[in-house]
């Protein structure tokens, strides 16, 4: 296929985004490039924010929840384009529905099994919690009790969340998908697929970060390869590579989770426990009281962490929910299009009972 020949042609700075991608009458307009470049360099701008200053800021919760609101941004992000793009559902490709609609339910799963690792994290927060209380006494028996509840936490964090494996295989499914079926003879069919690979590619090296931090694993990243022709694959290379690269350092230091919110806690735990193991006659109260007070501190500051980043990944489950739900409305208002293939198309539609 020729390139465009319109006096007025869209600017792309990286070259043209689809000179890989050409075919037969399915040229994009001028404006169809000037949606595509704006919704590409929204999505370089937030893989530049992914990238923190500070390379200790990488896996905190303030940083977990800036990443899962950064996806929400660009999940709504594509929903709008799919709007600007005036694509009726009745002329997407059964193959895209049926990739989008597998996808969607992946992502639901995986944002169920995320919030049940944060609510097993919040767990452990109630046994530090009974720990503080009983430390706040200078009965031994109280004492007693608190390393009790400590231990109690120690050995339910060491305890592996089996949901998280299941993260795994399905984001190598992902992995698997991210290269959508080729488009012929639809401009804006071309539109929608290029952003929906940056969409995918955005969600799979979060989603692989975040169970990497849940899992203490950094055998759970993933790396992938963007090709260069894509407007955001620099910005995206570079985070990755730094972002990756430093949980990997920190995984090989011996340390048990990349989470820094987590590892503040267990580094105070790890100083007190020693403190409460002796008899309370030899313990230096001030120092105790300090050490408290700091334990305090950093398990309110994981807990209210938690919650925050709760509720940015209901928002993201949400946002998934909401455009599969709209999706499935439109097939459903547009019944003559599965009439024609029943055995594919039902099976897509059937899978929102899950």
């Amino acid at each position: 296929m020729s390139r465009p020949q319109e006096p007025h042609r869209a600017s792309f700075p990286f070259g043209n985004p689809f000179r890989m991608m050409k075919h037969k009458g399915s040229c994009p307009s001028p404006d169809l490039l000037s949606l595509l470049n704006a919704f590409e360099e929204r999505l370089a701008q937030r893989l530049r924010r992914l990238r923190p200053q500070n390379k200790d800021d990488i896996l905190s919760l303030s940083w977990m929840q800036l990443a899962m609101e950064l996806l929400c941004e660009t999940h709504n992000d594509i929903k709008s384009l799919i709007t600007d793009l005036v694509l009726p559902v009745c002329d997407w490709d059964d193959k895209w529905i049926d990739i989008y609609l597998n996808n969607s339910v992946k992502l639901l799963d995986i944002c169920i099994a995320f919030n049940s690792e944060i609510s097993r994290l919040n767990q452990g927060h109630l046994m530090l919690k009974c720990a503080l209380h009983n430390l706040n006494s200078e009965s031994s028996t109280q004492f007693m009790q608190a390393r009790s509840s400590i231990d109690g936490w120690k050995k339910y964090l060491s305890i592996k969340n089996p949901k998280l494996d299941n993260c795994c295989t399905i984001l190598r499914s992902l992995v698997d998908s991210l290269n959508l079926p080729k488009v012929k003879n639809s401009a804006k069919g071309k539109v929608l697929m290029r952003a929906m690979y940056g969409v995918k590619a955005e969600t799979v090296f979060i989603c692989g970060v975040f169970t990497a931090a849940f899992t203490g694993s950094s055998q759970k990243l993933i790396d992938l390869s963007i090709p260069e022709t894509y407007m955001w694959a620099d910005a995206f290379t570079q985070m990755q590579s730094f972002i990756n690269g430093e949980i990997r350092n920190i995984y090989s230091a011996g340390r048990q989770s990349a989470m820094k919110d987590l590892e503040a806690v267990d580094t105070v735990v790890r100083k007190l426990y020693p403190m409460i193991e002796e008899s309370s006659s030899c313990i230096n109260a001030q120092e105790l009281k300090n050490m408290v007070s700091n334990l305090e501190k950093k398990a309110e500051d994981l807990s209210k962490g938690l919650d925050l980043l709760t509720t940015k990944l209901d928002s993201f489950f949400q946002t998934v929910l909401t455009g599969r739900d709209a999706l499935l409305c439109n097939l459903r208002e547009t019944s003559p299009v599965f009439g024609s293939r029943d055995g594919e198309n039902s099976t897509a539609v059937h899978q929102i009972a899950r």
